[in-house]
């Protein structure tokens, strides 16, 4: 598990939030898309974290 790399992925899924939040206020719906995108890509990111972990239980 490395903890930078859970680190980014949270940072990615506040910047996220807080550029879909700016769409949301401003009606601009890339705004909106765009940070749906980026919580989207932290989820992924969290689930590769969990496999690193997972394997490496397993192995060790």
């Amino acid at each position: 598990m490395s903890i930078e790399d859970r680190a980014k992925a949270v940072g990615k899924n506040i910047e996220g939030k807080a550029q879909e939040a700016l769409g949301k206020v401003t009606g601009d719906p890339e705004d909106k898309a765009e940070g749906k995108a980026k919580q989207a890509e932290s989820e992924v990111r969290h689930g590769i974290e969990d496999v690193k972990d997972n394997i490496k239980k397993k192995i060790d």
